[in-house]
């Protein structure tokens, strides 16, 4: 063994004593780190392995499946992560912080539950529970025990969304006239859930966001073409106490796949194509303008605005990625997320709402956005 003496010694010292408080920093790095733990690695689950595990805040500590052959899909991807059938196992896990679920709809709320229960921060795939009042119970259970809940509305974190909201908090676009969205393609089928359930979601939970104000009433009408299974089309309709009114249509039974919402306003109207590669967004400055005439007030001249369009830049960071930060940030500062619980409510209610129209042939289905109102006061409070 080697020991260093006289100047050597005093040379060195400063060396070894940095490398001490590297490492350190760290060892407590790595003891602050967010552990997640992952239930379902289905469809949506190795999405949410990725992100998480290139995460520089979080680590992922466990998955759980119940499928074998996914589990050995993972370990042959993530060889560092350990696999269970029993999702128990990662409640009972001291180093799992938070569960994100990727599970089927119908069982959201049971996992959740339970997650929230062994104290753990829950990040759910979208819709967060079958019912309203499931989601009210993992509300209330969240707020109890001081946990994040978050829902998985991955649609809000994308940059072409962030910047639709930004130019709506600028008032580039004026008054909202209308919402029109466009999302079908061949498939996926589902059994525990309708089309509304699965892609209509999305519109709900950007509406809910770029919108000030949340809907009255809501009319819907709907397909089956498929013996035995749930509504494969559907078109949605959402009135509001202003002028403005949304559309949304949805179909599993399209030969191509569209992905294309509209949004119409006073000054500027927004066209947006997610499956457009670079120019996502597109703002027109075309609209109307209304002159009235002195000597005859009751008619409208009606008049058109032609200007330019221009596609602003539009960040590629992964929606996902960009989610999977704010939840770890959530989960670690105690901050309410962008998609909490009671944003995931207010979108329950308006697909029960749809589902109910549907069951009636469209008839219009009233809400109450008192209520919504109350739900938020209550978790302020």
């Amino acid at each position: 063994m080697y020991r260093l003496v006289g100047i050597e010694n005093d040379f060195w010292r400063p060396i070894l004593f940095s490398t001490q408080k590297i490492s350190t920093f760290f060892a407590n790095m790595v003891h602050e780190m967010i552990g997640i733990g992952i239930v379902g690695y289905g469809y949506w689950g190795p999405n949410l392995v990725r992100n998480f595990a290139s995460s520089e805040s979080a680590s992922v500590i466990g998955v759980s499946d119940l499928d074998a052959a996914k589990l050995s899909t993972c370990m042959r991807r993530h060889p560092e992560i350990s696999t269970t059938s029993d999702f128990r196992e990662l409640l009972s896990n001291p180093r799992v912080d938070a569960i994100a679920i990727a599970t089927p709809v119908h069982t959201h709320f049971e996992l959740a539950q339970a997650a929230l229960k062994a104290g753990k921060h829950v990040l759910v795939e979208k819709p967060l529970a079958q019912t309203s009042d499931q989601v009210r119970r993992l509300v209330d259970e969240a707020d109890r025990r001081g946990l994040t809940l978050m829902v998985d509305h991955t649609f809000l974190y994308t940059p072409a969304v962030q910047k639709i909201r930004e130019l709506m908090l600028q008032d580039q676009l004026g008054e909202v006239y209308y919402y029109d969205s466009i999302r079908s393609s061949l498939g996926l089928f589902q059994s525990d859930v309708n089309v509304i359930w699965d892609l209509a979601v999305h519109d709900l939970s950007i509406i809910q966001y770029l919108l000030d104000e949340d809907p009255i009433a809501v009319s819907a009408t709907g397909s089956c073409h498929v013996a035995g299974s749930p509504e494969n089309m559907a078109h949605i309709t959402m009135f509001f106490e202003s002028k403005c009114v949304a559309h949304v249509s949805v179909n599993w039974l399209s030969p191509i796949k569209v992905r294309q919402t509209f949004v119409g306003g006073s000054k500027k109207m927004v066209v947006y194509d997610d499956l457009e590669p670079t120019e996502k967004i597109k703002v027109y400055d075309k609209g109307i303008t209304l002159n009235a005439q002195a000597e005859n007030a009751h008619q409208m001249r009606i008049g058109y605005r032609a200007g330019d369009m221009w596609a602003p830049h539009i960040s590629t960071k992964e929606a996902l990625q960009t989610e999977v930060e704010h939840f770890v940030e959530c989960v670690t500062t105690g901050a309410t997320p962008v998609s909490d619980g009671l944003s995931g409510l207010r979108v329950i209610e308006v697909l029960e709402a749809a589902s109910r129209s549907i069951a009636e042939q469209g008839k219009p289905v009233k809400l109450d956005p008192r209520r919504r109102v109350a739900d938020r006061v209550k978790a302020i409070a």
